[in-house]
């Protein structure tokens, strides 16, 4: 086992000092003003500021400064603005991108890529968008681009200052990502979800396809010229014959195999040329008896050269995915300190409940990962892999194994009474043809809301669910061309619909990377009526991640109550809360223009909580500041 030291407070900030340059790259244009210049604030995807004028002491003045309303509520908002150069950049309900001047929230352009007709394909996931990405030739007064994905399988290139089309851009200004392909997936969902990443003068796309047990999109990572849109490598994430991993698919199973794709964004070191993903499950997510084998590269945290799209390394993180168990958000590029020597490390949260950490470079785990065996599946035809890989450290952050409920007698005799009927409660767990409890559930551990990291202190934070669901394989019936489908994604619930495990159910984690142990542990959300019946805050489901500051602050949304907050970064203490009009389930960002620092979240509500639908872009900052 690695054995390593906390270095002194003074120390590790020297240390920071490799990768300064990164943060001042992402954040600052001018001595006054701070950019989020990308959906994770940085390229490395830290979701870190440096900013310090909202801090521990002060966050409690914290007042709305301005709100932007889409008019479009009527599903959810997922998007983590940017901003560039005193605009911001957000993409709303229905896939509108608009430019706000990111001062007052006043509207400078839109731009609706369904102006000429609605989209001509079905959309991936919903429809959902998680936001734009920003693209300049470093010239005094030379091109500025938004790229922008849709969910229909298209790439629009917009001028950032008039939000015009690029009519240089694939055809006039926008790409069909349907068109380098071989196969027609004309009636297939394709499309970007999370934003598009950008280097130098490429742009690397993910995409959201089936996952069901019927004929699916690929999930391959593909990289276009920034200026014309041209293809410029594809990196097949099922490898075909001759590739490596190509012999983790028995037969002919990685044929026309859909999943396998990176939905939830990247991370890009930017000085060393690399670009890290995290990969989803194979199709069909729970059943593999058609896919035998480990199935690469499906659930792998990947590094690719950026410039050509060669693998690097990779690590598989679950093999031979029978739950879904996505790898839902990019890696962290991180520095830490290990074994007394300054790291530059990849941290991939995960649904499972962990946190893998590999040296930037080779990829070499940091903490042991050990195979330890899994259960075996009952299921005629799977043959689900006999071990999974377990980090030593840190530890899950997400339950393991299932426990039942304990907030009132009553409830907990309820759930006993249900278990009776099901089988499971373990991690790893293979679905059957009973219905099985999935711990973690579908929702994670950690989902698309992914993680921040504190350069200063080495502090990763990972808002997580502890919330299982139950689901069963069903025979598909005569005729139909694939053995088995699934029930559905039900959550295990007690007779007042609240999760039928012990609390809590939504926690926010402070994990100390360098050490790999927690910091602390806090719940996240509340139940209004269970805290009227004097239980203990339990937690909510959230969806929507942190950022991290200077200023001592963790900054998150996502709960099911409906509200923004603010946590001391060093202990773990809410010290602001605000009541949205309707859920925050987006990740926030920072910045500061004309000296006022502000933080902006997204109120969409709706989605997955299914809680009431709003249409705003909420801003807060101090009162009597800036310009």
């Amino acid at each position: 086992m690695i054995m390593f030291d906390r270095l002194p407070c003074g120390q590790i900030a020297r240390s920071v000092a490799t990768i300064s340059c990164l943060v001042v790259l992402a954040l600052e244009t001018r001595a006054s003003d701070a950019n989020w210049i990308c959906v994770g604030g940085d390229l490395g995807c830290m979701r870190y500021s440096p900013l310090d004028q909202i801090t521990r002491r002060n966050v409690g003045q914290l007042e709305v400064a301005w709100s932007y309303h889409t008019g479009e509520a009527d599903k959810t908002i997922e998007c983590t603005p940017i901003v560039v150069e005193g605009v911001m950049y957000v993409t709303t309900n229905h896939l509108r991108v608009v430019a706000l001047n990111a001062a007052n929230g006043r509207e400078k352009w839109s731009f609706d890529p369904w102006e000429s007709g609605p989209p001509n394909a079905s959309l991936a996931s919903g429809g959902v968008n998680r936001g734009v990405a920003y693209w300049s030739d470093d010239q005094p007064h030379g091109a500025r681009r938004i790229l922008h994905g849709t969910a229909d399988g298209k790439l629009f290139s917009l001028d950032a200052e008039t939000g015009k089309l690029d009519l240089a851009f694939g055809q006039d200004g926008i790409k069909d990502l349907r068109e380098d392909l071989a196969r027609d997936l004309s009636k297939m969902p394709y499309g970007p979800t999370s934003a598009p990443a950008v280097w130098h003068d490429l742009v690397f796309l993910g995409f959201s396809c089936g996952e069901g047990p019927g004929p699916a999109a690929p999930g391959d990572v593909r990289a276009f010229d920034v200026r014309s849109g041209q293809q410029v490598w594809r990196f097949h994430t099922v490898p075909r014959p001759g590739e490596f991993g190509n012999d983790t698919w028995a037969g002919n199973s990685w044929k026309d195999r859909g999943g396998v794709n990176a939905w939830g964004g990247f991370s890009v070191d930017q000085h060393r040329g690399l670009v890290f993903f995290g990969t989803g499950s194979a199709a069909f997510d729970f059943f593999g008896g058609d896919r035998p084998g480990k199935n690469l590269f499906a659930n792998c945290t990947v590094a690719l050269d950026a410039r050509t799209g060669n693998r690097l390394w990779h690590f598989q993180t679950l093999h031979h995915d029978l739950w879904d168990h996505d790898l839902p958000v990019y890696p962290n590029l991180v520095t830490l300190i290990h074994g007394g020597k300054t790291v530059d490390a990849v941290a991939q949260v995960t649904k499972t409940g962990y946190v893998f950490l590999f040296e930037r470079e080779s990829g070499k785990p940091l903490f042991p990962i050990e195979e330890q065996p899994a259960p075996r599946s009952d299921v005629p035809g799977e043959q689900a892999w006999p071990t999974q890989p377990i980090p030593q450290k840190p530890p899950p952050f997400a339950s393991q194994k299932f426990e039942v409920t304990d907030i009132s007698p009553r409830h907990r005799n309820y759930v006993l009474d249900r278990l009776k009927h099901l089988r499971g409660g373990q991690a790893h767990t293979p679905l059957g043809l009973q219905e099985t409890i999935v711990i973690p559930g579908f929702y994670g551990g950690a989902t698309w809301s992914g993680a921040s990291f504190d350069p200063q202190t080495g502090v990763l934070y990972v808002n997580s669910n502890n919330v299982p669901n139950i689901t069963k394989l069903m025979k598909a019936g005569d005729g139909a061309p694939f053995l088995y489908r699934h029930s559905g994604y039900d959550l295990l619930q007690d007779q007042e619909g609240y999760p039928a495990n012990k609390p809590p159910w939504g926690v926010l984690n402070a994990i100390d990377l360098n050490r790999g142990e927690f910091l602390w542990r806090v719940p996240l959300g509340k139940h209004p009526d269970l805290i009227a019946r004097g239980i203990p805050p339990t937690g909510t489901l959230n969806f929507g991640g942190t950022i991290v500051t200077a200023g001592g602050l963790v900054f998150v949304g996502g709960t099911k109550d409906e509200k923004f907050h603010a946590f001391d970064k060093a202990s773990g203490q809410l010290l602001w809360e605000y009541p949205l009009p309707a859920g925050g389930y987006a990740t926030p960002c920072t910045y500061t223009i004309g000296g006022r620092q502000f933080v902006v979240i997204a109120a969409g509500g709706a989605g997955h909580q299914a809680t009431r639908p709003g249409d705003a872009f909420i801003a807060f900052a101090l009162p009597g500041l800036g310009d």
